[in-house]
C-alpha cells in the first residue's frame, strides 16, 4: 500500500473542541465506512502507514467520549476490509483513531452538514483497491443455478433483474410510529423478491445491497447497467405528512414534471436521500446531472410504464392502492436510460395498520409474489432481448 501522506485537514470551520457523541462502523462489500458524529465540525488530518497497512485519524479535540471508545468494538471479523480499530490520546488535543487493514484501500474522507436527526458527520469511507464486481457475483450464482438444473433443459437466456433495498445505513428512510424503519423493511421484501426471482427457471436477480449500508443513488443505477440488466426495481415503504395516508404505489421516471403534487414530494424527498446517506459531493460522479438523457430514455420510460402497470395490478390483490395508475416523477435512482426502471412504494410506514402489516413476514411474502407476477407479466409480453452480453451467462 503506496504511503497517502496527508488527506485532508479541515481549515478555521472546525473546532478544536468538538465532542464526538456518535460513531458507526458500516461494512459492506463496496465498502466499509466509519461516521463520527459531533455537536461541531470536528478538524482532522489523515495518513496511511505500510506494513501492516493502517489509516491514521488524528482528530483535534479535547475529549476521549465513551462513543469514541466504544468504537474498539465496532468493527466485526466478517468486514471485508478492516482487521481492527483502535482509539486513544495521541498527544494533548489530539485523539488518533487506527484502522487496521486487510487489503490495499483508497480511503475516502469527508464532511457532512447537520440534517434531520443527525449533527455534524466526518465520514471515512475505505474502499477496495479492487472495486467489488457484481457482475462476477451474478455469474457465480447463475452458474449454481444451472447445476442445480441437473438434466432440466438449461435456458440459455436468463432475464436479469437488479431489486433495490431503499436506503440503507446512514439512511434509516421513514420511521413509523412502533419505530419500523423504512431500510430494514425493504431489504427483507427484496430479500424475498430475488428468492423468488431466481427460483424461477427463466430469470436471476441481483440486489443492490445485501445488508444494512447506505449506496448512493447513483451507484445503484450503474450497478443496473454493470450486469446489463433486463429490470431494476426499487422498493420503498414511506411515510406521509399524514398517518392516514394508505395504500401501494408505483412510479416511473418523468422527462418533464411529475403527475402530482404528491409524486413531486416524494421524488423530492427520495432524491435526498444522498444527503442524508452521505455522499461525498467533491467526487461525486455528476453523470446524471450534466448528461442529456440519450434518446432510448423515452422509449425506456414507455416499457416502465408498462411494467408499472402489470406490478401495480397484482399489488391491488394484496393491498389498497394509493392511485390506480402508475405516476411519474424525476426520481434521481430511475435515470438509467437502457434499463426500465420502476420504484414501488409498497405501503405507507407512517401509517400505524399498514406498519404493522409491512413486519408480517407473511405479508411481505405476499408483496414479494404480487411484484414477481408483475414481471412475469411484463417478460411474457416483452421477452429480454436475445443478444445481451450476458446471453450465455
Amino acid at each position: 500500500m503506496a504511503a497517502l501522506g496527508a488527506l485532508a485537514v479541515l481549515g478555521s470551520v472546525a473546532s478544536a473542541h468538538a465532542q464526538v457523541v456518535s460513531t458507526r462502523v458500516w461494512p459492506a462489500p463496496d465498502y466499509t465506512r466509519l461516521t463520527l458524529e459531533s455537536k461541531s465540525a470536528l478538524a482532522y488530518t489523515m495518513f496511511s502507514v505500510k506494513d501492516p497497512g493502517r489509516l491514521v485519524l488524528d482528530l483535534q479535540t479535547d475529549e476521549l467520549t465513551p462513543a469514541l471508545l466504544e468504537l474498539h468494538g465496532k468493527v466485526s471479523e466478517e468486514d471485508p476490509h478492516l482487521k481492527g480499530l483502535r482509539v486513544a490520546w495521541n498527544r494533548p488535543g489530539v485523539v488518533r483513531v487506527v484502522l487496521d487493514l486487510k487489503t490495499d484501500v483508497l480511503p475516502q474522507v469527508f464532511t457532512l452538514k447537520p440534517i434531520g436527526e443527525y449533527g455534524h458527520r466526518l465520514v471515512l469511507d475505505v474502499y477496495p483497491v479492487v472495486p467489488h464486481d457484481p457482475l462476477a457475483k451474478l455469474i457465480e450464482e447463475t452458474e449454481k443455478k444451472r447445476a442445480a438444473q441437473g438434466s432440466q433443459p438449461a435456458v440459455m437466456r436468463l432475464a436479469t433483474v437488479v431489486i433495490d433495498a431503499g436506503h440503507g445505513g446512514e439512511d434509516p428512510g421513514a420511521i413509523g410510529r412502533r419505530g419500523s424503519r423504512e431500510k430494514d423493511v425493504t431489504l427483507s421484501i427484496a430479500r424475498r423478491l430475488k428468492a423468488l426471482i431466481d427460483a424461477e427457471p427463466d430469470m436471476r436477480a441481483l440486489l443492490t445491497r445485501d445488508g444494512d449500508y447506505y449506496l448512493p443513488l447513483q451507484a445503484r443505477v450503474d450497478k443496473a447497467r454493470r450486469v446489463r440488466a433486463d429490470l431494476f426495481v426499487s422498493i420503498h415503504a414511506d411515510a406521509f405528512v399524514r398517518p392516514h395516508a394508505r395504500g401501494s404505489s408505483v412510479f416511473a421516471l418523468s422527462e418533464r414534471r411529475a403527475t402530482s403534487e404528491a409524486a413531486r414530494w416524494l421524488a423530492n424527498r427520495e432524491n435526498d436521500a444522498d444527503l442524508i446517506g452521505g455522499v461525498n459531493l467533491d467526487i461525486k460522479d455528476r453523470h446524471l446531472a450534466r448528461t442529456l438523457l440519450d434518446l432510448s430514455q423515452t422509449a425506456t420510460i414507455d416499457h416502465s410504464l408498462r411494467l408499472g402497470s402489470a406490478v401495480l395490478r397484482r399489488l391491488g390483490d394484496v393491498n389498497t392502492l394509493h392511485k390506480p395508475e402508475v405516476e411519474q416523477a424525476s426520481f434521481a435512482v430511475l435515470k438509467a436510460p437502457d434499463i426500465p426502471s420502476i420504484l414501488i412504494e409498497t405501503a405507507f410506514i407512517s401509517n400505524p395498520e399498514e406498519e404493522r402489516r409491512l413486519n408480517d413476514k407473511a405479508y411481505q411474502e405476499r408483496l414479494a409474489r404480487a411484484i414477481l407476477g408483475g414481471i412475469r407479466e411484463y417478460f411474457t409480453k416483452h421477452p429480454p432481448r436475445p443478444q445481451s452480453p450476458l446471453a450465455l451467462n
